[in-house]
């Protein structure tokens, strides 16, 4: 939001909220930060306005308050204000949060909404194409925008309101008719099957979508049942029910997964799919009995792998090249490796997506089916049956693929059977749980594989994390030489530098001193300032010399120094990489490492 500055100062001193000598100050700063950088003033990137903020002089609610002002848009304080609902919901809460964005006021033929930044044109765009209104932008502060999202957990709540108090009283009957016991199949499927159970289930599973959450979390507890969300890897509560509504919502999820619904004392796997706003979700649920009742979680899957790119995940320099010359070969083995929920199937989908050619045949058996591929042929285990990866695997490679993929690598069995088809002429793929791409070795070995056949076979490893991505609204900062001798004593901040110059995203002549890094905004409040999540990765080519240190059965530490005196990145080196470029924090990626 620009206001022309000799305006904005002129009010400044009439209004004697900064003295003259601290606005000269602050003046003489904008200038020389100009100098440095021609663009703050002529693309309008930072104001005196902005300086004076920086500074502490002002606060950035009083910057918006001044600025409506000067350019006469109202300001609105949403602090003390119960919006309706249905106004409310006229915007989705992710867009609220991720724009600042609030639906406060509907007239006849317009929608007044309140936002941080009234310059906001795309934001304005969608919304008006989405409610077919005229918008009337409104400025409004930081507090106010957290008022407002917090109401939609509480209008979420109340919606719930009088459905789980309708469902509560039918839980009450049916147990009063049992006599107090427990409901029989017959009693739960009709619950389950009722529209007030199917409405609660239905607004949790849209809610999550909504959210880009990964998973969904029903914990039954002693007096309550909590809800919770995965949202960019970290649980959130989403709401509290109460706990005679655990019953009906387990078996309406049940009869959703085609589950056993008299069954309380097994543990359950299962899987559905919903169509929400023309988005294909499959959800893999698994149900667990525990003292309070059974837990539920569901992952959530979106179907269809268009759009993803090596790039995008977060590949680049030379692990990404490595990559692409692995997909260039007609035999091997490519293994991703990291803990669960770390993006390796992901990983994995994108590589096929490369490899996916008319003139190839690509098949896979997987635990489960996370994304669906055209002209691939999917195969999903039932180990219940027998049907297992080792099982799978066996009768693929008499299906005359080229390429196979294996979900992942599970026991000595499946090993022996990936590398052997690895070594009769098919490209393989497949994922292991270790924390480091070296560290796949002695797991392999583990396994009972001989290191001579794996030498023969593995051509690169690919170990990897995810880490939370920073909005746009993020503040640049210098590491004093303090942070930066603690970091170092972590991170081995010269190999950095060196890929960082190679890859030109810093100059040759730059050293820390001159090498900012970003932090989330102080403004981005009630979101932490992240959005979405990217990988940072450690790819490990087996080159002549790794393939003689895994021969003579060094340790994976070994096999780790070799490769890293070969170019490779550690995973924490990527990551601090990364949030050079302003992709994510020095303390995100610490934090994802450590755990």
């Amino acid at each position: 939001m620009y206001v022309e500055q000799g305006q904005l100062k002129k009010f400044i001193l009439d209004s004697a909220l900064v003295s003259k000598a601290d606005l000269d100050a602050a003046e003489e700063e904008l200038l020389q930060q100009a100098k440095a950088d021609p663009a703050i003033l002529t693309n309008k990137k930072k104001t005196l306005g902005d300086i004076l903020v920086s500074q502490g002089k002002i606060d950035d609610d009083t910057l918006r308050r001044i600025q409506a002002y000067v350019l006469g848009i109202p300001f609105v304080d949403l602090k003390a204000r119960l919006i309706p609902f249905e106004t409310l919901a006229l915007i989705p809460e992710p867009v609220a949060r991720t724009h600042n964005v609030i639906a406060f006021k509907r007239n006849e033929d317009s929608l007044e909404v309140a936002m941080l930044d009234v310059d906001n044109l795309s934001a304005i765009d969608f919304i008006r194409k989405k409610v077919n209104l005229k918008i009337l932008p409104r400025l409004t502060d930081a507090d106010s925008i957290k008022n407002a999202i917090i109401q939609y957990q509480k209008s979420l709540k109340a919606e719930f309101g009088d459905i789980i108090q309708k469902e509560s009283s039918a839980l009450r009957t049916i147990a009063e008719e049992n006599g107090g016991g427990p409901a029989s199949e017959e009693d739960l499927k009709k619950i389950a099957e009722d529209l007030p159970v199917v409405r609660i289930v239905e607004t949790l599973l849209k809610h999550a979508i909504l959210q880009n959450a990964s998973d969904i979390h029903i914990e039954p507890e002693e007096d309550q049942v909590l809800v919770r969300y995965r949202i960019d890897g970290l649980l959130r509560d989403a709401m509290v029910l109460p706990k005679n509504a655990e019953p009906s919502i387990t078996a309406r999820i049940k009869v959703l997964s085609s589950l056993k619904l008299d069954e309380k004392r097994m543990p359950q796997d299962g899987r559905f799919k919903v169509e929400v706003n023309g988005e294909r979700v499959a959800f893999r649920v698994s149900i667990l009995p525990t003292y309070y009742g059974e837990k539920t979680v569901m992952r959530l899957l979106r179907e269809g792998v268009s759009g993803f790119t090596l790039e995008k995940l977060g590949f680049h320099g030379e692990g990404l090249e490595r990559i692409h010359h692995a997909t260039k070969m007609t035999t091997g083995m490519i293994l991703t490796t990291g803990p669960t929920g770390s993006g390796k199937s992901t990983t994995l989908y994108t590589i096929l997506d490369i490899l996916n050619t008319p003139d190839v045949n690509i098949s896979t058996v997987e635990d489960p089916i996370e994304y669906q591929m055209k002209r691939v042929n999917q195969t999903q285990v039932k180990p219940e049956i027998g049907f297992t990866f080792s099982m799978g695997l066996r009768t693929l490679v008499r299906q005359d693929p080229d390429i196979i993929m294996v979900g992942e690598i599970r026991d000595g069995e499946t090993a022996s059977l990936a590398v052997n088809a690895s070594l009769t002429g098919h490209l393989v793929l497949s994922t292991l749980h270790t924390n480091s791409a070296a560290g796949a070795i002695p797991r392999l070995i583990d396994m009972k594989i001989e290191p001579f056949l794996l030498v023969s076979t593995i051509n690169i490893i690919i170990a990897q994390r995810l880490v939370r991505r920073l909005t746009e609204e993020k503040e640049k900062y210098i590491l004093t030489k303090d942070e930066l001798s603690q970091l170092k004593k972590t991170v081995d901040l010269d190999r950095v530098l060196k890929q960082l110059r190679e890859e030109k995203i810093v100059k040759a002549g730059d050293d820390w001193d001159k090498i900012p890094f970003w932090k989330t905004a102080p403004t981005k409040e009630g979101e932490d300032g992240y959005k979405g999540r990217i990988g940072i990765h450690e790819i490990l080519k087996v080159t002549p010399t790794i393939r003689a240190l895994i021969i003579k059965g060094e340790t994976s530490a070994a096999i780790e120094d070799q490769a890293k005196k070969e170019g490779m990145l550690t995973m924490i080196e990527d990551g601090i990489f990364k949030a050079v470029q302003g992709q994510t924090t020095i303390e995100e990626v610490l934090r994802v490492i450590s755990e």
